[in-house]
């Protein structure tokens, strides 16, 4: 399945991932730590295999359009992820997002890309609320989720992050649908020449 907005793509290539990963800036503003590439193509099978999870990859659809034979591996800028692991509440998911290119942030593409995500939670999973768990000095992306009307509703000093919520009233569903009329779904195409 591939989601195609106007800055970007969302469709991975556990080898760039693993690059990424390397970076301490990344580490630290995901609360993540560094795999072996064995372990990133593990990560990467689950995935695409575990019913809780929901991934896809962003692609800078610019980058893909400026550059004839364009690879998707060399158009990938990041990821979307939702997680759907509260049993209590199946309508609830956890979304972060990550743009690993440094010369990509700041463009738009993160918030295209939860965008697209929170569409398709809310109108292919059945989603009525989101929750979102950042760093607490990762401030861009704590404005960023703020101006996609997620609300402040927790702070945690043990784990130094902030869980930002939205929930899905009837104006914030019109509103959602209206910023993603734009998306086109498709299948996805390994190869395919334009990206999705």
């Amino acid at each position: 399945m591939c989601l195609k907005g106007k800055k970007g793509g969302s469709q991975l290539s556990p080898s760039r991932y693993h690059e990424w990963m390397k970076s301490e800036e990344l580490q630290h503003l995901t609360a993540s730590e560094p795999l072996s590439l064995e372990q990133e193509y593990a990560m990467q099978r689950s995935w695409r295999e575990d019913a809780d999870k929901c991934t896809f990859i962003v692609l800078d659809a610019e980058k893909w359009q400026a550059q004839p034979g364009a690879t998707e591996e060399s158009c990938m800028v990041g990821d979307v992820n939702l997680f759907l692991t509260d049993l209590e509440d199946p309508t609830l998911g956890e979304i972060e997002v990550m743009i690993a290119e440094p010369s990509c942030r700041g463009k738009g593409l993160g918030t295209e890309a939860v965008l697209m995500m929170l569409s398709y939670g809310v109108t292919r999973l059945d989603l009525t609320k989101f929750e979102a768990k950042i760093g607490q000095g990762n401030e861009p992306s704590i404005r960023m989720f703020q101006k996609l009307h997620f609300e402040q509703v927790a702070v945690s000093s043990v784990f130094q992050e902030v869980t930002l919520r939205l929930t899905m009233s009837e104006s914030e569903h019109h509103w959602l649908l209206e910023q993603t009329s734009h998306v086109e779904e498709k299948p996805y195409r390994d190869g395919s020449a334009e990206p999705c």
